[in-house]
C-alpha cells in the first residue's frame, strides 16, 4: 500500500472513530457501533477500534463479544494497562473471577498507580469473598484518587461485609458528602443502617436513592427488606414488586418478595418466589434457605431438609440455616442428627446468646463426679419447664447442680429433684467447674425418642398456694377447665399459635366452669372477657408461676395454645389439650395426637395453615363427649 493510500485510510478511520466516539458519549450506542465496525473492516488490527468496541459492548451488556475485542486489542498492544483493567471488568461480569483478577493484576503491574484498576480488583475480590483483600484494594484506589464517591461507596459495602458497621457508615457518609446525588451510595448507606437496626433511617436512605434514580431496582428491593423488618410486610411486598417490574430477573428481589409473602401467610406464593430466585441464580444461598423455611411450613419436611442442605453447601457457616436444619430433623423425630445441628443455633434469636464462661462447656464427655456444674435456661419459660427434667440426670452423674433460671420460675423449680442451688438470672454466680445450657442436655445425654426422660419431679405449688386458690375459686359445682388462648406478642411464631377469645368462645359448651390461666389479656380480648363473667379471670393476682401451678392443679382439664402454661400443666400431670398450628414447634413432632415428652398431653392440630376451625370443632366435640 502506498504512503498516500495509507494516509487516506488512516484519515478515514480517524474520522469514523471521531464520529463514533461522539455518538458513544451521547449514549447512541447502536449508531456508534456501526461506525466502529466500519472502521474495523478497514483495519481489523486497529488497536483503538478494538478497544472502543470492547468498551461499548461492555456498556450494552454484550460481554462475550466485548471480551473478544479486548483480548484482540491486548494481543496488538500487550502494554496497555487500561485494556487489561477493562477486560477484568468484563470477565467479572461473565463470572470468570480468577481470570478477571489476573487481568487486573496485570494492569496494575503495568501501571502501579492506576486507581481504577485497583478499584476493579476490589470489586472482583469481593465477588471471590476475599473481603480483607478487597478492602485493601479499595483503600489503595482511594489513596491514589481521593474524594471519589464510587470508591468510598464500595468500600462501605466491603466494611459492612466484614461486620465493621460504624466504619462502613462513615465511608458511605463520606461518599454522599462528596456526591449527594450518588444513588448507590445512598442505597449502600441504607443497607448499613438496616444492619445497625436503624430501620427508619435506612428507609429514608432508600427513598433518597429512588428519588435520584426512580428505576433503581436494588434500592426498591432493599427498601422491601427494611419495611419487612419494620413489620410492614404488605408495603414490603409492593416495594419488591416494583423492583421486579424494573428488573424481572432480579434474584434478590424474588427472594425478598418471598419473605414478605411468607410473613403474610401466603406460603405457596412465597415458595414460588424462592423457586424463581433459584432458577435465575442457582447459587443463591438465601433463596435455598428461605425455600426450606417455606417447605417446612407446608410440612414438606424432607424437601425442606434438602433445601437447607443445598443452602449450606453454598454458605456453610450460616447459623440460621443450620438452626433451621436442626428444627427439621427434630420435627421428624430424627434426634440423632437434630441435636448436633441444634448446637449451631447460638447467635440465632431463638436459641439465644452463648454464655462466655472461662469454665469449659460440658456436653457429656467429661466425668462430673464431685464436680459442680452450672445449668442455665437460655430460652423461654416453657423451654425451661420442659428441659429441667435433665437436672436429676446430671445429679446422678455425681455432680453438684446449680440451676440459673428467669426470676418467675425460681420458686416453682427450687425443689427439683437433684438440685443443689437455684439462682435467679442476673445474680452473682457461685464457683463451678462446668457449664451447660438446658437445651444442650439432650445432646449430652444422646436423647432419642425412646429415651426421653420423664418429667421433672417436685415441681408444683405449695400447700399455702393451693389453699389460697381453692378459696378464691370457691366450691366446685362443675368440672373446671383452665384456658390459655394466646401467648406472648413478642414470640416469633405468635401470629401462628395464638387465638382470639372471640374465636374460642363459640366452642366452649356450658356445664363447665372456665378459668383463665392467663395473667395478661390483649386489648382485643379485654372487653369481650369482661362481658363473659362465666370465665373467671384473676390477672395480677397471679403473682408468679407457683400461683399458675396451683390453679392448674385445681383444674380438671387445661386447654392451651403452645405456651409455657401448656408445659407447666403437662409437667404437673394434669390432662392438657394443646392446640397446635399447622406447622407446630419441633417438640410436638408430626402426625400424632400424643407427646413422648408429656404423657398427659393430647394434641389438636390444624389441618390447613391458619385455619383453627377444625381444631375448635374437634375440641368442642370432645368437651361435649367428655
Amino acid at each position: 500500500m502506498t504512503s498516500a493510500l495509507s494516509t487516506a485510510l488512516s484519515s478515514q478511520i480517524a474520522s469514523l472513530l471521531k464520529q463514533g466516539l461522539a455518538l458513544h458519549q451521547q449514549g447512541q450506542f447502536h449508531d456508534a457501533q456501526v461506525l466502529y465496525e466500519q472502521a474495523l473492516v478497514m483495519q481489523p488490527d486497529h488497536f483503538d477500534v478494538l478497544q472502543l468496541l470492547g468498551a461499548l459492548l461492555t456498556q450494552t451488556g454484550e460481554f462475550t463479544q466485548a471480551v473478544n475485542f479486548l483480548t484482540q486489542a491486548i494481543r496488538i498492544n500487550p502494554n496497555d494497562a487500561a485494556c487489561y483493567s477493562n477486560r477484568g471488568v468484563v470477565l467479572q461480569e461473565l463470572g470468570f473471577l480468577e481470570q478477571a483478577l489476573a487481568s487486573c493484576d496485570e494492569a496494575i503491574r503495568l501501571k502501579s498507580d492506576y486507581a481504577e484498576a485497583h478499584y476493579n480488583r476490589g470489586v472482583i475480590l469481593q465477588g471471590l469473598r476475599r473481603s480483607e483483600e478487597a478492602l485493601a484494594s479499595y483503600d489503595q484506589a482511594i489513596s491514589l484518587k481521593p474524594g471519589y464517591a464510587g470508591f468510598l461507596s464500595n468500600r462501605s459495602v466491603v466494611l459492612q461485609e466484614l461486620g465493621r458497621l460504624e466504619e462502613a457508615l462513615e465511608s458511605s457518609s463520606e461518599a454522599i458528602g462528596i456526591s449527594p446525588n450518588h444513588a448507590s451510595a445512598h442505597s449502600n448507606h441504607g443497607v448499613i443502617l438496616k444492619e445497625l437496626g436503624r430501620l427508619e433511617e435506612a428507609l429514608a436512605s432508600y427513598d433518597k436513592a429512588i428519588s435520584i434514580n426512580p428505576d433503581y431496582a436494588d434500592a426498591y428491593s432493599n427498601r422491601g427488606v427494611a419495611l419487612h423488618a419494620l413489620l410492614r410486610a404488605r408495603e414490603a411486598l409492593v416495594s419488591c414488586d416494583k423492583a421486579l417490574s424494573i428488573n424481572p430477573d432480579y434474584a434478590d428481589a424474588h427472594s425478598n418478595r418471598g419473605v414478605a409473602l411468607y410473613t403474610l401467610l401466603r406460603v405457596e406464593e412465597a415458595l414460588a418466589s424462592y423457586t424463581k430466585a433459584i432458577q435465575i441464580n442457582p447459587d443463591h444461598a438465601d433463596a435455598h434457605a428461605n425455600r426450606g423455611i417455606a417447605l417446612h411450613a407446608l410440612l414438606r419436611v424432607e424437601e425442606a431438609l434438602a433445601s437447607y442442605t443445598k443452602a449450606l453447601s453454598l454458605k456453610p457457616d450460616s447459623v440460621n440455616t443450620h438452626w433451621n436444619l436442626s428444627l427439621g430433623y427434630l420435627l421428624k423425630g430424627n434426634f440423632q442428627d437434630g441435636w448436633p445441628e441444634y448446637e449451631w443455633g447460638w447467635g440465632n434469636t431463638e436459641r439465644g446468646t452463648k454464655r462466655n464462661c472461662p469454665q469449659p462447656l460440658w456436653l457429656g464427655t467429661e466425668s462430673l463426679q464431685d464436680k459442680t456444674i452450672l445449668l442455665y435456661a437460655e430460652q423461654g419459660l416453657g423451654d425451661t419447664i420442659q428441659f429441667c427434667r435433665y437436672v436429676s440426670l446430671v445429679a446422678q452423674l455425681g455432680a453438684k447442680v446449680i440451676l440459673e433460671v428467669k426470676h418467675p420460675l425460681v420458686i416453682l423449680l427450687k425443689d427439683l429433684e437433684g438440685l443443689s442451688q437455684i439462682i435467679p438470672a442476673g445474680n452473682i454466680l457461685p464457683e463451678f467447674d462446668y457449664h451447660c445450657p438446658l437445651l444442650s442436655l439432650p445432646l449430652a445425654f444422646q436423647t432419642e425418642l425412646h429415651s426421653i426422660p420423664p418429667v421433672a419431679r417436685h415441681i408444683g405449688s405449695n400447700p399455702e398456694k393451693l389453699a389460697k386458690w381453692r378459696t378464691k375459686l370457691g366450691e366446685k359445682e362443675q368440672p373446671r377447665v383452665g384456658l390459655v388462648w394466646s401467648g406472648s406478642l413478642t414470640h416469633k411464631n405468635d401470629h401462628h399459635r395464638s387465638l382470639t377469645l372471640a374465636q374460642l368462645l363459640p366452642h366452649l359448651p356450658p356445664h363447665f366452669e372456665y378459668v383463665s390461666l392467663q395473667k395478661e389479656v390483649r386489648d382485643i380480648d379485654a372487653g369481650l372477657l369482661k362481658q363473659h363473667q362465666e370465665i373467671k379471670y384473676f390477672g395480677d393476682a397471679l403473682e408468679d408461676f407457683t400461683d399458675t401451678a396451683a390453679l392448674c392443679e385445681l383444674m380438671d382439664l387445661i386447654i392451651s395454645v403452645d405456651t409455657s402454661v401448656a408445659h407447666l400443666a403437662a409437667t404437673l400431670g394434669r390432662p392438657t389439650w394443646v392446640l397446635l398450628p399447622y406447622c407446630p414447634d419441633w417438640r410436638w413432632l408430626l402426625g400424632r395426637d400424643d407427646s413422648p415428652w408429656y404423657l398427659s398431653a393430647k394434641l389438636y392440630r390444624q389441618e390447613q395453615i391458619g385455619d383453627w376451625s377444625g381444631v375448635l370443632e374437634k375440641l368442642k366435640s370432645d368437651l361435649f363427649s367428655g
